[in-house]
């Protein structure tokens, strides 16, 4: 299976998880995916591949995610849980980060396997997690005000899909550059870490745009009672 048609593939997974996690978990499931995207987002993003030509870091459907499950709970429940889901995400990412750059400072028993590949992964993360973090804060809180703002002017169904898209959009912007600079500058030349900042947003922008009819699903769903208190 070639790239294009793994990405696609993971995109329409990634989409089918978060419904389900909210469908029978409620609010509660959303709380647990920020965290499961955010933190293998950090690890897959040191992965590079080509896709559509183009070099991209893995790691952007599944951190774009994100930025559906906030939407999702802005829309459905209420700002503040969504502010709360954000800073579980922090939380977690900032232990994973902390507490695996202790375990890699154990020293291995003669029969393990695996040392250094976690140490391979895992020493290079205090600086993609710095990062990350501040790249989730900003994008990410921005994208919950701009979900707010839009829905005050917007508030009927049917414009869900700009609330959605408008706040969005201009947040994975935000977050494809902070992050992008503070994670590659000195590591990659300038041509490099522009193509990865575009690739970066274009991709998470086309997962903004897919992401769009999960939003009107989950809003049915909570309107009909449907999803768990």
């Amino acid at each position: 299976m070639t790239n294009e048609l793994l990405w696609f593939a993971a995109l329409f997974i990634n989409f089918a998880f978060i419904l389900l996690f909210y469908r029978f978990l409620g609010k509660t499931g959303l709380f647990i995916w920020i965290p499961i995207s955010v933190i293998l987002a950090n690890i897959e993003v040191l992965k590079t591949v080509e896709i559509f030509g183009f070099t991209n870091t893995l790691g952007n459907i599944i951190y774009a995610t994100s930025f559906l499950v906030t939407d999702i709970l802005s829309e459905n429940h209420s700002k503040k849980e969504a502010s709360k889901a954000v800073f579980a995400g922090f939380l977690s990412l900032a232990a994973m980060t902390i507490l695996m750059n202790i375990a890699i400072r154990f020293t291995p028993a003669e029969s393990d396997f695996a040392s250094e590949h976690l140490s391979a992964i895992f020493s290079v993360m205090p600086r993609i997690a710095l990062a990350s973090l501040a790249a989730f804060l900003l994008s990410e809180y921005h994208d919950i005000w701009a979900y707010s703002f839009w829905k005050s002017r917007y508030s009927e169904k049917k414009y869900i899909w700009i609330r959605n898209n408008a706040s969005t959009m201009v947040s994975q912007l935000i977050d494809s550059a902070v992050f992008t600079l503070i994670a590659f500058a000195g590591v990659f030349d300038s041509k490099t870490i522009v193509e990865i900042f575009l690739t970066t947003y274009i991709m998470k922008w086309i997962v903004a745009v897919f992401d769009t009819p999960c939003v009107y699903i989950a809003e049915s769903w909570y309107r009909k009672g449907k999803i768990p208190a």
